[in-house]
C-alpha cells in the first residue's frame, strides 16, 4: 500500500488497534488519506459496480431500461410531467427557418417552399404528421427511448420529392453485434461502424404492418439515415434513456401515492359487522377467497360492507397512521429529486408556483431556458440543418426552385438560421425596459430580442411597417391623431361616423 501523501497522526483508537494489529490501525491511517467513497460501509454492502466501454456497459441495460420508461410514459402523470415541460419549451410552436442567401427575393421564397413541405402530406411519408407534430415526437423519444430514427425518402407523391420516414430505435437489430467479414467492419446492437467507431449503415428489423417481426433484416446506408441520440461517451454507439436516472425515483413517487391513496381508502370506509349467536346459511355478503400462497381467507374491504360474522369470530381493527401526514413534503421532494435529474427546476416540472416570487421563478427560468436551449441546438444542428439541406436540393432539383447557378454555389444558397421558440415574460414592464435599455446602449441588438421571444426580427419590422403606413392613411383620411388619444376633427366626424355605420350594415 502506497504511504499517505501527506503526515497521518494515529488518533487514540488508532494506537489501541496498533497493539493488537499493527497492519489494521495503519490501514486506517492510509484509508483517511485517501477516497473516503472506496471504503464499504455496511449500509453500502452489496454495493460493487462494473467499469467497461459504454456499450458492454449500456447493452445489457439498454432494453430494460427503455421498456421501464415506456411503462411510464404510459402510466405516470410525473413522468409526462417532465415530457410535457421538454416539448412545451423545446419545441413550443415550432422552428422557422431564415434564408440568408443575401437575395431577399430569394430568401422569401426559399422559405415559402419550405413553409409547404412542413405540411403532413409533403414532409411525413405516412402523411400523418406534420413538421411541426414530427419534431414533438423527436423530443418525446429522445426522453423515452433515447433517441429516433429517419430514413430519408427521395419520391413520394409531394410536390417536393423528398419525405422522412419514422423508425424506432427498437427496429434496430439490437442482436447484431458481431464483425461483419466481409467489409471489415463491426455491428454494435444493429450498427454497422468502421474501425474509428464512425457509423457506416444500420441494420433495421422488418416489421409487419401491425409491428410483428418478420424476422428479416434490411441493411440501410448511414447516408441515408438521420440517427438522433446524444453520445455521452467516446466509445457510445446506441442511444440510453435519459431517464434512466429517475425511473427508480418515479416509480418510487407512484408507489409512495398509490399507498397512501390506498390508506385514505381505507379510513373512509364504513363497515358493519354482525356476530350472531347462530351460524346463517348460505353465502354471507363479502364472501371470502381463500389465498393461494398462505392458506388464509381474505375479503375486500368496500365502503358500506355488511359483513356477518360466525360464533367466536371477532373484529380487530388494524388503523395505519402517519402516511399522509408528509404526503405533500414527500412528493415534493420526490419531484425536486426528479426534476433536478433532468436539469430542470421543480416549478417547471410539478407547475407548482406557490413557493416562488419573481426573482427566484427568474432565476429558475433562465437555468431551465439553458436545458431548452441545449436540447435546441442539438435539434438543430443533428436534424433541422440536415432536413432543410435536403428540402432545399429536392426543391432545386425538382425545378420548385429555379436557382440556375445552384450546384456551383451551394454553400452559399444553403445559408440560413432558424428562429428557436421563445419565452414568455414574467413582468413585461420590467423585461421590455431591460430589453429597451440593452438595445440602446448596444448590449442587444432587435435580431437577438426578436429571437429571444421566438419572433422573426424582419417579420416583426415588415408587420410594424405596414400597421404605420395604414396608421398614417388612416390619420390622413379622418385626421385622427392616434398619438394624441385619437381624437377627430369635428368637420370630418360626420364623414367618420357615416363610414362607420357603412362598414358594420
Amino acid at each position: 500500500m502506497s504511504q499517505p501523501s501527506q503526515e497521518i497522526k494515529p488518533n487514540a483508537l488508532d494506537r489501541i488497534i496498533g497493539w493488537f494489529s499493527p497492519k489494521t490501525a495503519y490501514e486506517r491511517m492510509s484509508y483517511r488519506a485517501g477516497y473516503m467513497a472506496t471504503g464499504t460501509p455496511r449500509r453500502h454492502d452489496g454495493w460493487t459496480p462494473i467499469d467497461g466501454t459504454a456499450e458492454q456497459i449500456n447493452s445489457t441495460s439498454r432494453e430494460l431500461l427503455r421498456r421501464k420508461a415506456r411503462d411510464l410514459e404510459r402510466n405516470s402523470d410525473i413522468a409526462n410531467s417532465i415530457i410535457g415541460a421538454y416539448v412545451r419549451n423545446v419545441v413550443g410552436s415550432g422552428f422557422v427557418p431564415q434564408a440568408d442567401t443575401g437575395d431577399e427575393e430569394l430568401n422569401r421564397k426559399i422559405e415559402k417552399v419550405f413553409n409547404d413541405w412542413q405540411k403532413k402530406e409533403n414532409c411525413d411519408i405516412t402523411g400523418t404528421q406534420s413538421f411541426l407534430e414530427i419534431c414533438n415526437m423527436v423530443v418525446r423519444r429522445y426522453l423515452i427511448d433515447g433517441g429516433i430514427l429517419f430514413i430519408k425518402v427521395h419520391g413520394g407523391d409531394g410536390k417536393i420529392p423528398f419525405q422522412l420516414q419514422s423508425r424506432e430505435v427498437s427496429d434496430l437489430d439490437g442482436d447484431m453485434t458481431r464483425s461483419y467479414e466481409s467489409r471489415g467492419n463491426t455491428i454494435v446492437g444493429g450498427v454497422e461502424v468502421n474501425e474509428y467507431g464512425k457509423p457506416l449503415a444500420y441494420h433495421i428489423k422488418i416489421l409487419t404492418g401491425d409491428g410483428w417481426d418478420t424476422g428479416n433484416k434490411v441493411r440501410i446506408d448511414a447516408n441515408r439515415v438521420i440517427a438522433l441520440w446524444q453520445k455521452n461517451s467516446p466509445s457510445q454507439v446506441r442511444e440510453v434513456t435519459p431517464m434512466a436516472v429517475a425511473i427508480n425515483r418515479v416509480a418510487d413517487t407512484e408507489d409512495f401515492i398509490d399507498t397512501v391513496s390506498l390508506k385514505e381508502k381505507i379510513l373512509a370506509c364504513l363497515a358493519v359487522f354482525i356476530k350472531r349467536l347462530t351460524p346463517t346459511g348460505g353465502n354471507p355478503l363479502g364472501r371470502t377467497q381463500k389465498d393461494v400462497r398462505t392458506g388464509y381467507d381474505r375479503t375486500k374491504l368496500a365502503p358500506g360492507i355488511i359483513q356477518e360474522l360466525q360464533p367466536g369470530d371477532d373484529v380487530q381493527a388494524v388503523v395505519p397512521t402517519g402516511q399522509a401526514t408528509n404526503t405533500r413534503e414527500m412528493v415534493s421532494l420526490f419531484n425536486r429529486m426528479v426534476a433536478a435529474g433532468q436539469g430542470l427546476s421543480y416549478e417547471s416540472v410539478s407547475r407548482d408556483m406557490s413557493q416562488v416570487n419573481y426573482s427566484s421563478a427568474r432565476q429558475g427560468l433562465l437555468e431551465d431556458k439553458k436545458t431548452y436551449q441545449r436540447l435546441q441546438r442539438f435539434l438543430i444542428d443533428h436534424f433541422l440543418d440536415e432536413v432543410y439541406k435536403e428540402v432545399l436540393i429536392a426543391a432545386v432539383t425538382a425545378k420548385v426552385l429555379d436557382i440556375p447557378d445552384f450546384w456551383n454555389k451551394q454553400d452559399e444558397y444553403l445559408n440560413h438560421t432558424w428562429t428557436m421558440p421563445g419565452w414568455s415574460w414574467i413582468d413585461p414592464v420590467k423585461e421590455v425596459n431591460a430589453n429597451k435599455i440593452a438595445v440602446q446602449s448596444g448590449q442587444a441588438t432587435l435580431a437577438s430580442v426578436c429571437a429571444s421571444r421566438g419572433d422573426d426580427w424582419q417579420d416583426t419590422l415588415r408587420q410594424r411597417a405596414k400597421e404605420l403606413k395604414f396608421q398614417k392613411e388612416l390619420e390622413a383620411e379622418y385626421e385622427i391623431s392616434f398619438e394624441k388619444g385619437g381624437n377627430i376633427d369635428a368637420k370630418n366626424r360626420a364623414n367618420y361616423a357615416d363610414d362607420e355605420q357603412k362598414s358594420v350594415d
